[in-house]
């Protein structure tokens, strides 16, 4: 028997409750406005809108708190909204209810030089975190494509990655401490902030990940690392898209760990190419792919051993000129170029992005199911990705396909390519989270008493199922 997880829509908000939380929150911003609603009712999932009943702008712990509280005793749902630009809809108030953005928790606490540690607030930039600790020689690794737009909590909630996972790890290795406020108003540290802690269940990396179904972060204790001095990045064509992706596993069984290993297929880069305005590389009619390699580290001569090394292992698999970046604009100009991508992909059609992710060596027949898949299901995708993760960002357009064909026939396909997904010993989403999209594809990957067992974690911290619901189950 299943453990329960409503999954119809909750209550709305009324007028005689909204009275009680103005009282019991006189400084609480409270936003109603209809196009305010519209414009906090989408993230960047498709052309998806659900409009909270209400948004509220907590700027203090105690106020996040004091909403938490009223909206479990009125069992309200309660969806936690960062910048908005997320990819699996975890943002969306898809039930109504409040909507609680946590845009004015922006500010960076402190920057700890001693332990190489920093305390933010969830609204922070992550870019603006970035450059923060870079400018007193630290390093925040992980960097999303959104990265100067998207905040450090959505990070946290989703489990981001970004470029630099391949060498440094996702979101996860950096978190050492939460403060969250509970669906039920109460306000915790899940952990603490040294480097190593076997002191109880680690309700830290339990946070993380959980897409704001457990609770509302309110302050986030991040490991730093110091700055590496150096990078170097190349550019590699390649004539067979399959070949690029055999080439990714080459490099690191010959002892080589890049900081970064970008996947483009053809039509990734035409559309950048267009979206920018720029041409960073001129494309030959014959390249189907292209991966994009950084190294970096202190010691610029034996980076630049790895880059010969590198070049020599992707001639076995029919790569033509490689391009390097010569000056720091054109690193720049290549990273804008990938880092694009998706919204290019976005301004050619409606389309949905699939996360997937397998071991790197099984890369190349990802890649493979995901075209046959397409062809028999009549979709045109778009792939590109962390190749040195394995993990590949299928997405497939609408374009002129029928709405009928797009919500339904494109989902049997979808389903397919995610058990093939399974088969390769991969799973449904790398860093994208699974949120309102991909919920109803859970069981490929488990079995009904698993998902029960999560079930039943939710409950533990949510007993009426009033924070974000209707996402991941």
């Amino acid at each position: 028997m299943s453990v329960g997880i409503k999954d119809e829509p909750m209550k709305k908000v009324n007028e005689q409750a909204l009275e009680q939380l103005r009282k019991q929150l006189p400084e609480l911003q409270i936003e109603t406005a209809e196009e305010v609603l519209k414009d906090y009712g989408h993230d960047e999932t498709e052309d998806f809108n659900f409009p909270p009943d209400l948004l509220v702008r907590p700027t203090s712990v105690a106020e996040v708190s004091g909403v938490l509280k009223w909206a479990h005793e009125h069992a309200v749902p309660v969806t936690p909204i960062g910048a908005r630009t997320g990819l699996s809809g975890g943002a969306l108030s898809v039930d109504g209810g409040v909507g609680m953005s946590m845009e004015r928790f922006n500010r960076i606490l402190s920057i700890d030089e001693k332990n190489l540690q920093a305390t933010v607030e969830p609204g922070v930039i992550t870019q603006v975190f970035q450059d923060s600790v870079r400018e007193k020689g630290l390093m925040y690794p992980p960097d999303p494509a959104s990265r100067g737009s998207c905040f450090i909590g959505g990070n946290v909630a989703e489990n981001s990655g970004g470029p630099k996972a391949v060498k440094y790890g996702v979101t996860k290795d950096y978190v050492l401490n939460l403060e969250v406020v509970l669906p039920t108003g109460e306000v915790i540290w899940t952990g603490a902030n040294t480097l190593k802690n076997s002191t109880g269940y680690n309700l830290t990396q339990l946070m993380v990940g959980s897409e704001g179904t457990l609770g509302v972060i309110t302050k986030i204790v991040m490991r730093l690392l110091p700055h590496p001095k150096h990078d170097l990045l190349m550019l590699v064509p390649f004539r067979s898209a399959t070949k690029a992706c055999e080439a990714v596993s080459a490099i690191f069984r010959a002892g080589i760990v890049p900081s970064g290993m970008e996947f483009m297929e053809r039509d990734a880069i035409i559309y950048a190419t267009e979206f920018i305005g720029e041409e960073p590389v001129p494309l030959h009619e014959e390249e189907e792919a292209h991966l994009l390699i950084e190294v970096d580290g202190n010691d610029v001569d034996q980076l630049m051993i790895e880059c010969e090394r590198i070049a020599e292992v992707v001639m076995d698999y029919d790569a033509g000129e490689i391009l390097f970046a010569e000056d720091q604009a054109k690193k720049e100009q290549l990273w804008k170029l990938r880092r694009r991508v998706g919204e290019a992909v976005k301004a050619q059609s409606i389309y949905k992005e699939e996360d997937t992710v397998v071991p790197r060596f099984e890369l190349p027949a990802l890649l493979s199911a995901v075209k046959e898949i397409g062809e028999r299901y009549g979709f045109r995708s778009v792939c590109y990705g962390h190749a040195g993760d394995g993990n590949l960002h299928v997405n497939i357009l609408k374009e002129d396909m029928s709405d009928d064909a797009w919500n339904q026939t494109i989902k049997v396909g979808i389903r397919e390519l995610f058990e093939r997904v399974k088969e390769l010993g991969g799973t449904l989403s790398g860093e994208h989270g699974i949120g309102w999209v991909q919920k109803d594809y859970m069981d490929v990957m488990f079995e009904p008493f698993h998902l029960d067992l999560m079930r039943a974690i939710k409950r533990v911290f949510d007993p009426k199922g009033i924070l974000n619901p209707r996402k991941i189950f």
